[in-house]
């Protein structure tokens, strides 16, 4: 990977921005000192994110509204993509994106998490649509890293690293949505090893395009005879066209799309009906062991739902980056104590509540970032950091924050995407500006990759009971070591002070609500569990600004340290405290869910 000339074409998140997060903040460099990634230096870094800044802003940003709006057809089973598209997704390839993070071995750069994640940030954010494709790509790449033998590493897992082929999961069906224990779809076995699949999967992005030679589907189904439920789930690699034992293309498999879905927004990847076996000849390749696709498939869930959180927080940092610009250069209006109707108007980033509302957008927008790179560092401490204590407690960690990183970002980013349209006006309104489709985009990310309520109930009803809830005792630390290493910073007394308080009141309330699940039964004790999901983001939020506010004082004081510190106030004058209402409403275990019947509403 080589550094291109700059970008003609600016792109969020801005460039300090980046640099401030890696390198004042997460200390990248302490991660390049690890031997995995040794080879690697600051330099590696800043070509990386140079590289990425040049092709999202030459290739990626100049055609994402052309992308929102192209129409898309399925025509004799097949759908064009435009020419742009093509050269996005050649670019981002050929830059060496796809296997930046994989294991030399693997024909991978073997990258940190923390760096890519970044990178990937940009191109999210310069256009949400064309990064999907390569997104789902380097997901299932990594799944077949984890589980798959070494023949199916070798014929299907290394052209994806390559991008040569691209990638899919297909999990959900039109009668099943999130609830995966009732899929139907069926792999028979076949007397050559094989499986031949029939079924139909809804909701499958990318499932079909001209972008590469092949196209590989993770597709979750039933072997006859299997348990009930998820415990009776297999993976199986099912390809678009059959490779034969020396990588040779042959035949188109029996796996067609035979609908295309439209949608409010992401409208640049294209989402399908996938169907399998329609003339009993659809080739499937079991992935390990039969019934072991629930917890093979997670593997790539959880990668996806951290990488959702950043491209959520991709579309916010956008959204407020566009809305501050607009903000500076849109005169409008006069201070309120101007009388003078004959006085030039001012700059409508000079009114109060537009300063109010880029204010709330900025601590959100870019508190949700630190959140997922903070994640993003973990998962690179959880696989290569020479102690194995280290890599066992970041590997609880980063389990506890999955949820909570997928989640708050998306979340709260239709409330600062939707801000953003409200600093414009009746412009943000309107499709000729980009705020309008950050919106649009990031209204499927609550829903996509597991609702915000199911993962409530995975933080709440599992994730801090597992390990004898040794994922909220290190998630505490986390926050309280944050405490401690900003006590030499005076500015920060009041936010060390609230952040302490916040821990221990969401230490009391967790308490109780985890031993609610057993003396009054789970419906009742996680009926609010996406409150609950909300106020634990909120203060995982508060921490990483309690962090940005901590490097930025210990930096030569500017605009930029000053607005981190400012941001760093308000999310512990306004978020915060909502947070800790909400934990403390919680507590008390209102039982009013469950005094309204279905026919009062």
């Amino acid at each position: 990977m080589t550094a291109t000339a700059a970008a003609t074409t600016p792109v969020a998140p801005r460039r300090r921005e980046l640099d401030f997060q890696l390198y004042d903040v997460l200390d990248v460099e302490e991660l390049l000192r690890f031997p995995y990634f040794a080879e690697h230096d600051r330099a590696t870094v800043d070509g990386i994110l140079d590289t990425a800044y040049a092709i999202a802003g030459d290739v990626y940003a100049p055609f994402a509204a052309a992308l929102d709006a192209y129409p898309f057809r399925l025509v004799d089973g097949e759908i064009r993509t435009p020419d742009a598209l093509k050269a996005a997704v050649r670019a981002y390839v050929e830059a060496g994106f796809v296997g930046a993070t994989f294991s030399n071995a693997d024909g991978g750069l073997q990258l940190p998490d923390t760096v890519t994640s970044a990178a990937g940030l940009i191109f999210s954010a310069a256009n949400n649509g064309a990064n999907g494709y390569t997104f789902l790509t380097i997901g299932a790449a990594h799944l077949l890293a984890a589980f798959a033998d070494a023949e199916q590493r070798e014929r299907w897992m290394r052209p994806l690293i390559e991008g040569r082929y691209l990638g899919t999961m297909a999990l959900s069906e039109p009668q099943a949505g999130s609830s995966l224990g009732d899929i139907t779809t069926r792999a028979e076995p076949a007397a050559d090893g094989t499986y031949r699949l029939s079924g139909t999967k809804m909701w499958i992005s990318a499932a079909e395009h001209d972008l590469s030679e092949n196209i590989v589907n993770l597709v979750l189904a039933k072997i006859p005879g299997a348990p009930p439920g998820v415990k009776g789930i297999s993976l199986f690699i099912v390809p678009k066209y059959l490779v034969d034992a020396q990588g040779r293309r042959g035949a188109r498999n029996d796996v067609v799309v035979t609908g295309l879905n439209h949608k409010l927004g992401q409208r640049g990847i294209v989402n399908t009906v996938l169907t399998f076996g329609e003339r009993g000849a659809c080739v499937g390749y079991l992935v390990g062991q039969p019934h072991d696709g629930m917890r093979q498939m997670f593997h790539m869930m959880n990668e996806a739902r951290i990488a959702v959180g950043a491209g959520a927080s991709a579309l916010n940092v956008a959204a407020f980056e566009y809305a501050l610009q607009y903000a500076k250069d849109r005169p409008q209006g006069r201070h309120l104590a101007d009388k003078n109707p004959l006085a030039p108007p001012v700059a409508i980033v000079e009114h109060p509540d537009v300063r109010r509302m880029l204010l709330r957008q900025k601590t959100i927008a870019e508190g949700g970032l630190a959140l997922v790179l903070w994640c993003s560092r973990l998962v690179d401490v959880a696989k290569a950091d020479p102690d194995p204590q280290h890599r066992r407690e970041a590997e609880l960690l980063v389990d506890v924050l999955t949820p909570v990183a997928k989640t708050w970002p998306s979340e709260r980013g239709i409330e600062c995407t939707s801000l953003a349209i409200q600093v414009l006006g009746g412009y943000g309104y309107s499709p000729e500006f980009p705020v309008e489709r950050h919106l649009r985009d990031q209204r499927l990310n609550p829903i996509h990759e597991g609702t915000t309520g199911i993962q409530a109930l995975d933080l709440l009803g599992r994730k801090l009971r597992v390990h004898d809830g040794a994922g909220l005792r290190l998630f505490l630390a986390a926050l309280r070591g944050e405490i401690v290493a900003a006590d030499g910073v005076a500015a920060l007394a009041a936010e060390r002070a609230l952040l302490a308080d916040a821990c221990s009141v969401l230490e009391r309330v967790t308490s109780v609500l985890l031993a609610a699940q057993a003396t009054l039964g789970p419906e009742r004790a996680l009926a609010e569990a996406t409150e609950y999901l909300d106020a634990f983001g909120t203060l995982a939020v508060a921490g990483r600004w309690l962090a940005m506010a901590r490097a930025a004082a210990a930096l030569p004081p500017d605009d930029f340290t000053a607005g981190k510190l400012a941001a760093c106030r308000f999310a512990f004058r306004q978020l915060v405290p909502e947070a800790v209402a909400t934990l403390e409403r919680l507590e008390r275990l209102d039982d009013l869910l469950f005094t309204v019947e279905p026919e009062m509403l």
